[in-house]
């Protein structure tokens, strides 16, 4: 089997846990693992703690238009949008992603509406997955969430896009952690679970697979999904050689 070659790929990870830095996220410790598995594959790669940063709330690409002082997210976007691979990464709050997620799926969805090169909505051809952490059930359905809007605004998602762990219900230790309540613990909480790392290391190559397969082929044909098109009045059939 030929050894593939990532080096031409980039992957940006969004930590959207709710501690400021340098406080410590156990979300990206999980992070960490994908991350080294890109690194070594010589892929580059781009991390954001999106609360570190003046993000507004809103729906639309620059909120600085619509009533906020500040507004960090065009130049966040621009490092999502030059990445070919995103990786939203999450805490999970009463059974569902935080709130920092949603907002950024919430500033996501505010940039679909714009274009590529070939007339198509602008994350065509990019590829989407998502990390998660927790000490409660929701990995399966936070990741349900997420992974239908990534690929709702135009992301594609391999298979195995998701991976994560929690502990036991309940307060207790979470992933990374080496001490409890002042007690040292014997190993690092999480780090043997032949599952999570199974998962992790499965849903970073299916991201690399997918996004190298695109990236070979320039992204999607814009046969049959051009927005230009569309919107130049000429509506898509098969018998419409003016389409093509």
């Amino acid at each position: 089997m030929n050894k593939p070659d990532f080096s031409n790929l980039s992957c940006i990870y969004i930590n959207c846990t709710l501690k400021k830095s340098p406080g410590k996220s156990h979300t990206a410790t999980l992070v960490d693992i994908s991350k080294n598995i890109m690194l070594k594959e010589n892929v580059q790669v781009d991390e954001i703690r999106l609360v570190d940063h003046n993000v507004a709330n809103g729906v639309y690409p620059d909120m600085t238009e619509h009533g906020w002082k500040n507004d960090d997210w065009p130049k966040i976007f621009n490092r999502i949008i030059n990445s070919d691979i995103l990786v939203l990464a999450t805490p999970i709050w009463l059974g569902e992603k935080s709130s920092i997620a949603q907002k950024l799926i919430e500033r996501l969805y505010a940039m679909s509406g714009q274009k590529n090169d070939k007339g198509q909505y602008v994350y065509y051809g990019k590829v989407g997955g998502t990390i998660i952490t927790g000490n409660e059930d929701g990995i399966k359905h936070s990741a349900m969430g997420i992974l239908y809007s990534m690929q709702h605004i135009g992301y594609s998602i391999p298979p195995q896009a998701d991976c994560g762990w929690i502990g036991e219900v309940g307060p207790g230790p979470s992933y990374g952690d080496e001490e409890w309540k002042g007690k040292k613990l014997d190993q690092p909480v999480g780090f043997n679970s032949d599952f999570t790392n199974k998962n992790t290391t499965f849903m970073t190559y299916n991201l690399l697979h997918l996004a190298s397969t695109l990236k070979k082929q320039n992204g999607y044909s814009n046969y049959g999904n051009s927005l230009d098109k569309w919107e130049d009045g000429k509506r898509w059939s098969f018998d419409n050689p003016e389409y093509r």
